[in-house]
């Protein structure tokens, strides 16, 4: 049987209610059957320095997915021994070749996009969602990756066949963006 699933990748350095709500609104917006919280080992671009133990960052992820069945919180990276997204997504292809993926993005992560390793063969394995994000919006959609694939962008209406979309293909979900930073979780916890 074949399932629609949302990736979303990350540190989750915490997970936080931001997280739940991008996994919800994106069963509903984009039609999809389980979101996979991919839970990073280690984000190349970013410092280890405050970054929790995988363990303690995996333990909160369940936790706060406990609220929603259809989310799976994963350590598919560690086990399969990736890095970087892109080798991640291959991976994923070749393991679940009945399922149909997209990737989900915050706004923020979208402006990244182009530091990240064959980031334009991302854009070429599985269609992506971007997620509004405070402050970074509007950056993300005149930013380099929006530009470079510009002629692929699925207008909003359309959000909910992207499973279906071979990539390239994206979307920019129309949201009300959730304002919690896991930034700012971690310095109130010092």
């Amino acid at each position: 049987m074949t399932k629609r699933i949302g990736l979303l990748g990350g540190s989750f350095n915490p997970a936080h209610k931001g997280h739940l709500h991008l996994s919800q609104t994106a069963y509903g917006r984009l039609g999809l059957d389980e979101v996979w919280w991919l839970v990073s080992p280690q984000n190349p671009l970013k410092s280890t320095q405050d970054m929790a133990p995988f363990a303690e960052r995996f333990a909160r992820a369940g936790a706060v997915a406990a609220a929603d069945s259809r989310i799976v919180v994963s350590d598919l990276e560690r086990d399969m021994g990736t890095r970087y997204t892109i080798d991640t997504l291959r991976q994923l292809r070749v393991r679940f070749p009945q399922n149909r993926f997209v990737f989900l993005l915050g706004a923020d992560n979208f402006i990244q996009l182009p530091q990240w390793r064959q980031w334009t063969s991302i854009f070429r394995t599985v269609p992506i969602a971007i997620f509004p994000r405070p402050s970074y919006s509007y950056r993300a959609l005149t930013g380099r990756a929006a530009k470079r694939f510009a002629r692929f962008r699925v207008p909003d209406v359309r959000a909910h066949r992207l499973a279906e979309r071979r990539a390239p293909a994206w979307v920019f979900v129309g949201m009300a963006p959730d304002a919690t930073s896991a930034t700012r979780i971690r310095q109130r916890a010092v």
